[in-house]
Protein backbone atom coordinates (compact mmCIF):
# COMPACT_ATOMS: atom_id res chain seq x y z
CA UNK A 1 0.00 0.00 0.00
CA UNK A 2 2.56 2.08 0.84
CA UNK A 3 4.14 1.68 -2.37
CA UNK A 4 1.04 2.64 -4.40
CA UNK A 5 0.98 5.86 -2.30
CA UNK A 6 4.28 6.67 -3.36
CA UNK A 7 4.35 6.12 -6.88
CA UNK A 8 1.20 8.40 -6.85
CA UNK A 9 3.22 11.36 -5.23
CA UNK A 10 5.97 10.78 -7.69
CA UNK A 11 3.24 11.08 -10.49
CA UNK A 12 1.49 13.94 -9.11
CA UNK A 13 5.45 15.80 -8.52
CA UNK A 14 6.01 15.05 -12.31
CA UNK A 15 2.54 16.52 -13.41
CA UNK A 16 3.01 19.64 -11.97
CA UNK A 17 6.78 20.12 -12.93
CA UNK A 18 5.84 19.20 -16.06
CA UNK A 19 2.86 21.94 -16.08
CA UNK A 20 4.41 24.27 -14.77
CA UNK A 21 7.08 24.22 -16.74
CA UNK A 22 5.04 24.81 -19.95
CA UNK A 23 3.02 27.15 -18.64
CA UNK A 24 2.57 31.10 -19.65
CA UNK A 25 4.49 33.58 -17.82
CA UNK A 26 3.31 37.60 -17.20
CA UNK A 27 5.94 39.64 -16.59
CA UNK A 28 6.58 42.94 -16.09
CA UNK A 29 9.63 44.46 -17.11
CA UNK A 30 11.22 48.30 -18.36
CA UNK A 31 11.91 46.62 -22.09
CA UNK A 32 11.66 43.82 -24.07
CA UNK A 33 14.42 42.33 -26.65
CA UNK A 34 13.95 41.23 -29.70
CA UNK A 35 13.62 37.70 -28.86
CA UNK A 36 10.63 38.33 -26.80
CA UNK A 37 12.90 38.30 -23.08
CA UNK A 38 11.95 40.89 -20.59
CA UNK A 39 14.76 43.48 -19.94
CA UNK A 40 14.87 44.19 -16.25
CA UNK A 41 11.93 42.58 -14.90
CA UNK A 42 10.87 43.24 -11.32
CA UNK A 43 7.70 42.87 -9.56
CA UNK A 44 8.22 46.29 -7.97
CA UNK A 45 8.79 49.81 -9.97
CA UNK A 46 9.30 53.50 -8.88
CA UNK A 47 7.24 56.05 -11.10
CA UNK A 48 7.66 59.99 -11.08
CA UNK A 49 4.32 61.72 -9.79
CA UNK A 50 3.47 62.76 -13.11
CA UNK A 51 3.45 59.35 -14.65
CA UNK A 52 5.31 56.18 -15.71
CA UNK A 53 5.53 53.62 -18.02
CA UNK A 54 6.24 49.85 -18.32
CA UNK A 55 6.08 47.15 -20.17
CA UNK A 56 3.48 43.52 -19.68
CA UNK A 57 5.58 40.72 -21.35
CA UNK A 58 3.59 37.68 -21.52
CA UNK A 59 5.42 34.30 -23.18
CA UNK A 60 3.90 31.04 -23.99
CA UNK A 61 4.78 27.24 -24.88
CA UNK A 62 2.16 27.29 -27.49
CA UNK A 63 1.10 29.76 -30.26
CA UNK A 64 -2.12 32.01 -29.23
CA UNK A 65 -4.27 31.23 -31.84
CA UNK A 66 -6.20 34.45 -31.56
CA UNK A 67 -5.80 37.83 -33.56
CA UNK A 68 -6.13 40.17 -29.71
CA UNK A 69 -6.08 39.40 -26.10
CA UNK A 70 -7.13 41.47 -23.19
CA UNK A 71 -5.35 42.15 -19.85
CA UNK A 72 -7.92 43.49 -17.00
CA UNK A 73 -6.34 45.16 -14.51
CA UNK A 74 -7.44 46.05 -11.12
CA UNK A 75 -5.60 48.57 -8.63
CA UNK A 76 -5.50 48.35 -4.75
CA UNK A 77 -8.76 45.28 -5.42
CA UNK A 78 -11.10 47.15 -7.56
CA UNK A 79 -11.17 47.43 -11.32
CA UNK A 80 -9.11 50.18 -12.76
CA UNK A 81 -9.20 49.91 -16.35
CA UNK A 82 -9.17 47.17 -19.63
CA UNK A 83 -6.35 46.73 -22.07
CA UNK A 84 -6.46 44.89 -26.01
CA UNK A 85 -3.64 43.70 -27.83
CA UNK A 86 -3.59 42.92 -31.41
CA UNK A 87 -1.74 39.93 -31.46
CA UNK A 88 -1.18 37.43 -34.39
CA UNK A 89 -2.17 33.49 -34.47
CA UNK A 90 0.92 32.31 -34.55
CA UNK A 91 2.38 34.78 -31.51
CA UNK A 92 4.23 32.95 -28.93
CA UNK A 93 4.73 36.02 -26.84
CA UNK A 94 3.60 39.61 -27.23
CA UNK A 95 3.80 42.91 -25.14
CA UNK A 96 2.31 45.72 -24.13
CA UNK A 97 3.36 49.51 -22.93
CA UNK A 98 1.59 50.42 -20.16
CA UNK A 99 1.76 53.94 -18.77
CA UNK A 100 0.52 54.77 -15.04
CA UNK A 101 -0.26 57.49 -13.50
CA UNK A 102 -1.09 56.26 -9.88
CA UNK A 103 0.88 54.16 -7.19
CA UNK A 104 -0.96 51.08 -6.20
CA UNK A 105 -0.79 47.49 -6.60
CA UNK A 106 -2.09 46.53 -9.27
CA UNK A 107 -3.35 42.93 -10.73
CA UNK A 108 -3.41 41.77 -14.03
CA UNK A 109 -5.24 39.12 -15.77
CA UNK A 110 -4.81 37.83 -19.15
CA UNK A 111 -7.54 36.71 -21.45
CA UNK A 112 -7.75 35.24 -24.48
CA UNK A 113 -9.94 35.92 -27.77
CA UNK A 114 -12.14 32.70 -26.02
CA UNK A 115 -12.34 34.41 -22.96
CA UNK A 116 -9.97 31.75 -21.59
CA UNK A 117 -7.54 33.00 -18.75
CA UNK A 118 -4.05 32.88 -19.71
CA UNK A 119 -1.68 34.19 -17.08
CA UNK A 120 -2.09 36.50 -13.84
CA UNK A 121 0.44 38.54 -12.71
CA UNK A 122 0.98 41.80 -10.12
CA UNK A 123 3.08 44.74 -9.39
CA UNK A 124 3.10 47.50 -7.04
CA UNK A 125 3.73 50.73 -8.77
CA UNK A 126 5.57 53.52 -6.23
CA UNK A 127 5.80 56.87 -6.58
CA UNK A 128 9.46 58.26 -6.44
Amino acid sequence: MKKLYLLGFVFMALLFVSNSASSQTLYFCEGVDADGYPITASKTFNISSSGGYLYALVRMPYEIGCRSIRLEIYRDGAYDNTIYIDTETNWTWFWKKITFYKNGNYSFDVYDCFDYLLTSGNVRINYK
